[in-house]
């Protein structure tokens, strides 16, 4: 901030009065796309949604929720949760995740900073262990940036390097993995050609090993500690490509849930257990499948499994997971400062803020939303309620999900005159669409749109506005397509499912009593994104946007 005359005061909008209640909805994971059997939310009855639709183009348009329109490196990368609520709350577009990644390793501050100097210093007697996605999705992980980071240590004196991996099946094909693991042994053989002692170590699929997220189910994790750590799992190979090859051709077997697996070498030992000594990277840039196991290797007092052992060791993930625990305490690149946030801002300006979703999602409507920052700005100005998410479950068996609950939370904080914007996560649309069940997706979706209904009849009853838009796309396609466009086929001729976000655009609607006459989606912002919905929401609170925000939305012409 530094002490250049900056202040909190936002100016007042000349045509767009105060005092109304706005409710804000994120659909997660809610794009739009062609109707057709594969996209839920068309499949769906969802009467709610389709009559905002009709408002188009001056009260419903659609929004770029990927890409650079979010932070990320290139517009073939899907947009997801964190970058999508961080945008949608910072109203400017901050360099996120992969690309953070991306630049330090190209200007070369990646092998520079405290981070990676830490690790170093086990290089001479200790191994260096690779925790993470094997993959080219570029959702948690990508394939090129291991590539990058393996020729770095090898060039800045490393000798043994053991890679655990986690194979995907869910951000790409199902199957994918052998080519990985053929392309990181080629890799890895060329390092020990050049003297250092690189394998792989361990493997699993991404949804049994390791990457389990939002305490859900420590069992995952445990999984992978037994492996990376103890050198223990029910199955043992002598090469990582074998591993994957035998274990997919088990019945029903899939990338994403491949069982744990350990590389012994002749003797049946294993060969690459964590031990005291050695640096530990866990190179996922995405946080929410590494804090978990981020603690399990960090944290000296830790009861959620039984580590048997807690080797001394120097960790660091690739970026800072939880900016609020400050974890990992070390990291490879930081993170991005996201300041001055549009929350922060209206609380400032007198906002009495109440924030809600369920437990998977709660963390985005609050803390991403936020600028990555925990906690109230003001607790005598908001409120924010999480509701548990259903655990032990997937969410296909239980696709109504909290929405229900959610919506009436938010009928109930705007009933109640006690603030002047309500915000909301509908997950329904992302986490049902993760599994990858169109059936219970299509539910999801009709609930996601009755929760919807339930919103914005509070808001009529107040005479509020509501901004209902989404954070990226998954329910609107669930199937894999070639590059024309046509359902990809698997080898058993069925259809392969997609489980993983989507590159379209999301819907932002706005309406209700309280908007005033003349207010309409301008037709000179064409290529607007999530970061354009902040100072759109400033503006239906009567207020003017910070002059280096993204542009607003709407306008107002006098009728």
């Amino acid at each position: 901030m530094g002490s250049t005359g900056f202040s909190w005061k936002l100016a007042d909008h000349p045509k767009l009065p105060k005092g109304k209640t706005v409710a804000v909805v994120v659909l997660d994971g809610w794009g739009e796309a062609t109707p057709n059997e594969y996209n839920c939310i068309h499949k769906a009855e969802t009467p709610c949604m389709d009559s905002l639709k009709k408002g188009a183009p001056e009260r419903w348009r659609l929004v770029r929720a990927h890409g650079t329109a979010v932070g990320l490196p290139t517009e073939d990368d899907m947009g997801n949760s964190e970058v999508g609520h961080n945008a949608l709350g910072a109203g400017r577009i901050f360099a996120q995740g992969a690309k953070l990644v991306d630049l330090a390793l190209a200007s070369g501050k990646f092998f520079e900073g405290g981070g990676f100097k830490y690790i170093k210093e086990s290089f001479e007697n200790g191994t260096l262990h690779l925790i993470g996605l094997l993959s080219d999705g570029g959702v948690h992980s990508r394939l090129d940036q291991l590539q990058l980071l393996l020729k770095g240590v090898s060039e800045r004196g490393v000798k043994r390097v053991r890679v655990h991996i986690l194979t995907d099946g869910r951000d790409v094909l199902d199957g994918s993995s052998v080519g990985f693991v053929e392309t990181l042994e080629n890799d890895l053989a060329n390092l020990r050609e050049k003297g250092v002692d690189a394998r792989i170590a361990s493997g699993g699929g991404r949804m049994n090993v390791t990457m389990d997220r939002y305490e859900n189910d420590w069992n995952v994790v445990k999984r992978g500690w037994d492996a990376q750590v103890l050198g223990e799992a029910p199955y043992k190979f002598t090469n990582a490509l074998e591993a994957v090859k035998k274990l997919r051709a088990e019945p029903k077997a899939n990338d994403q849930y491949l069982p744990p697996f350990v590389i012994v070498d002749e003797s049946g030992k294993p060969v690459g257990p964590i031990v005291d000594g050695d640096a530990v990277v866990t190179f996922n840039f995405r946080a929410d499948r590494m804090t978990m196991i981020a603690k399990a290797l960090e944290y000296e007092n830790f009861d959620k499994f039984d580590r048997v052992r807690f080797p001394k060791i120097r960790y660091a993930g690739m970026l800072e997971y939880d900016g609020e625990l400050k974890l990992p305490s070390h990291y490879l690149v930081s993170p991005p400062e996201i300041d001055r946030t549009s929350g922060e801002y209206l609380v400032y300006n007198g906002i009495r803020t109440f924030a809600c979703s369920e437990t998977v999602k709660f963390g985005h409507v609050t803390f991403f939303w936020n600028g990555n920052r925990s906690g109230y700005f003001n607790s005598e100005l908001e409120e924010y309620v999480e509701i548990p998410s259903d655990s032990g479950i997937t969410f296909n068996e239980q696709p109504l999900m909290k929405a229900l609950q959610i919506a009436e939370k938010a009928r109930d904080a705007i009933l109640s005159g006690k603030f002047d914007q309500v915000r909301v996560n509908l997950p329904n649309g992302d986490m049902v669409g993760h599994t990858g069940d169109i059936e219970a997706t299509v539910v999801a979706c009709k609930a996601a749109d009755a929760a919807v209904k339930m919103i914005l009849d509070a808001i009529e009853q107040v005479g509020g506005i509501y901004v209902v838009t989404a954070d990226h796309g998954n329910a609107e396609d669930m199937v894999k397509r070639d590059k024309s466009g046509k359902p990809l086929l698997g080898k058993d001729g069925k259809i392969q499912i997609l489980t993983s976000h989507t590159l379209e655009p999301v819907p932002i609607a706005i309406g209700g009593p309280g908007l005033a006459p003349g207010v309409r989606f301008r037709n000179d912002v064409p290529t607007g994104g999530l970061a354009n919905v902040a100072a759109t929401v400033m503006n239906l609170h009567g207020f003017e946007a910070p002059s280096d925000y993204e542009t607003t939305l709407v306008e107002v012409v006098d009728n």
